[in-house]
């Protein structure tokens, strides 16, 4: 098996009120898919918390030490967000979990995939902010150490049904991290507009697909195989990152997309074939939303075949796209012509 998950018990320590959708029982969900991985021959490690260093790659020091005040306590951050006695320690550990999956994919030659499965997500928080459920910026602190370690081009995908916000900024003006992200628009948290594309050096290498609500597997398979697979592929990352955020689901209560499971099989195994004649098939994937717990169970599953096989992508969606494809191909466009021939 070419993919290794990394996921710890302690991810069921950070707690949140009663009635919050970012709620224990996901990581019940993600046990048992470890489980499940465990019973077929997969590997299953336990990943280590970040340091000091790591985190501040990507957050302000000040910030980190608000954090760090919360420990012993439930405090809330915003209306949204939460901490619980246990839940910095948790935050450590998240992001610790995407540098411990980057350093096992770099020593594991060709076909190297991890996936973390850890909560709570991370992609929304900012340099100095907590905001929609996220403490840390694991994938932003992930890629941040891929570039530590020497690798000059650093792609992260983000396929969460909102933009990731948090990731957006921490690599706007910065040419060697690609940032692709679709996701539900107009719609939480207010960013990720087809005009916003980076700015200074990093200008064209932030790409947005902002897509309206009620789109389908084919609308998405659509923008991606438009859009982002051929930037991706022009971009030649050494490494790809996915925020794989699982409430573009048809049934989620956060999200208002009809994308199926088996349409996240399908962006997951071209992601991984892109990654296979790109970067020697090297995949980091962590976990972001995904608040339906049925759904979330059979989209990791999904997402895990994908990861787990060689790149091939299964059949296409027999529908056709909605008009949600081509709307949001037009406004994508004409920001991103100046930077990418594609």
């Amino acid at each position: 098996m070419p993919l290794t998950l990394f996921t710890s018990a302690r991810f069921a320590d950070h707690l949140t009120p009663p009635g919050h959708v970012e709620r224990v029982e996901r990581f019940g969900v993600m046990q048992q898919i470890a489980s499940e991985f465990r019973q077929q021959g997969g590997d299953v490690l336990e990943p280590r918390a970040a340091t000091e260093e790591e985190l501040l790659r990507v957050h302000d020091a000040e910030y980190v030490g608000l954090l760090r005040e919360t420990a012993g306590r439930a405090v809330m951050l915003d209306p949204d967000t939460f901490t619980s006695p246990e839940s910095y320690d948790v935050a450590c550990l998240v992001a610790g979990a995407g540098v411990s999956a980057v350093e096992h994919v770099l020593a594991g030659g060709r076909d190297a995939r991890a996936l973390v499965l850890a909560r709570p997500p991370g992609h929304h928080a900012e340099r100095n902010r907590a905001m929609g459920f996220c403490l840390f910026n694991g994938i932003a602190v992930a890629a941040a150490h891929a570039r530590a370690r020497g690798l000059d081009r650093v792609a992260i995908v983000d396929y969460d049904v909102h933009h990731g916000n948090g990731t957006q900024w921490a690599f706007y003006a910065d040419r060697s991290v690609l940032f692709i992200s679709s996701h539900q628009y107009p719609y939480y948290p207010g960013t990720g507009g087809a005009h916003e594309i980076g700015t200074a050096a990093g200008k064209g290498f932030t790409v947005n697909l902002p897509l309206a609500a009620g789109a389908t597997d084919a609308d998405y398979d659509r923008v991606y195989a438009q859009v982002a697979w051929p930037i991706l592929r022009a971009f030649k990352p050494e490494l790809i990152l996915l925020s794989a955020g699982f409430d573009a689901y048809q049934d989620d209560p956060l999200g208002g997309m009809r994308v199926t499971a088996d349409g996240f099989e399908r962006l997951t195994a071209a992601l991984v074939a892109v990654a296979s004649d790109t970067c020697e098939g090297r995949v980091v994937a962590m976990v972001e939303g995904g608040y339906d717990l049925a759904g979330l169970g059979d989209c990791l599953r999904a997402a895990i075949r994908a990861l787990d096989g060689d790149g091939g992508t299964p059949q296409p969606q027999a529908e056709a796209p909605t008009p949600r494809a081509d709307a949001t191909l037009a406004a994508v466009r004409p920001h991103l012509a100046p930077y990418w021939t594609v």
